[in-house]
């Protein structure tokens, strides 16, 4: 009975030491300052996006820069509310660093296609299918879409042939220019060879541009690269070329 009782004080004594030790190491010395701002842009790949220089102009402009304030008086939520109204943001996190630094962690929109519509509208389609207004100042190479471009057929079917650029390294380089026709049907300007690839509809176009590849490699590697003016899969499992005059 009284080893019970002294295992019972032993415990609460440890329990008692871990509460005041846990309360202890997260308590912030008092009037600590921010001394800097991290930003950590998660998809590093397209990290020239948003720069610290960028994100520090914004807090300035709006008067909240957290430089030399109190950590305690900095409100994280104000932060995130304020830097994900910009146009290549997605997602926004901030948290302060008992060093008293101010971590922001940055997911960012990625854009996919410009789109330059023959009605007027101007605007960029990120890699969710979501609008981006056209002052984003994107720098990374992307395939503009012209000609008879409505808004919902670019953020349903021409989303889905953007990403697929997007993650097919060779007609990401490949492609320049999606002209779509009346009917919405599809035209490709290459960036190598003078010549047009028509698609027709968009259905089943990786299979398409399977074919063209193919055609590529055992076709105008042998006869040159500028010998057809046209060259169509519209139809399965068959090319038309069209020679030039």
């Amino acid at each position: 009975m009284i080893k019970r009782i002294l295992l019972s004080i032993v415990l609460l004594l440890v329990i008692a030491y871990l509460v005041v030790a846990i309360t202890a190491f997260n308590r912030k010395p008092a009037g600590l300052v921010c001394r800097d701002v991290e930003l950590v842009v998660k998809d590093s790949v397209y990290a020239g996006f948003i720069t610290k220089k960028e994100v520090a102009a914004i807090l300035e402009k709006k008067g909240i820069s957290p430089i030399g304030k109190d950590l305690d008086r900095i409100r994280t939520k104000t932060l995130e509310q304020i830097l994900s109204k910009h146009p290549l943001i997605d997602r926004v996190e901030c948290y302060k660093t008992p060093s008293g630094k101010l971590c922001i962690e940055v997911t960012q929109r990625i854009p996919i296609l410009r789109i330059m519509s023959s009605n007027g509208e101007n605007y960029y389609l990120d890699n969710k299918g979501t609008v981006m207004p056209p002052d984003a100042k994107c720098v990374a190479h992307l395939a503009v879409v012209t000609g008879n471009v409505e808004k919902s057929f670019a953020m349903r079917d021409l989303y889905k042939f953007g990403v697929f650029l997007q993650r097919n390294l060779f007609w990401d380089a490949q492609i320049e220019q999606i002209h779509v026709l009346p009917g919405r049907n599809i035209e490709l300007v290459p960036r190598v060879g003078d010549h047009i690839i028509y698609l027709g509809k968009l259905d089943g176009f990786e299979q398409k541009l399977k074919r063209v590849k193919a055609f590529y490699e055992k076709g105008l590697n042998q006869v040159g690269w500028n010998k057809y003016s046209r060259i169509s899969v519209e139809f399965g499992n068959q090319i038309i070329c069209t020679k030039r005059k």
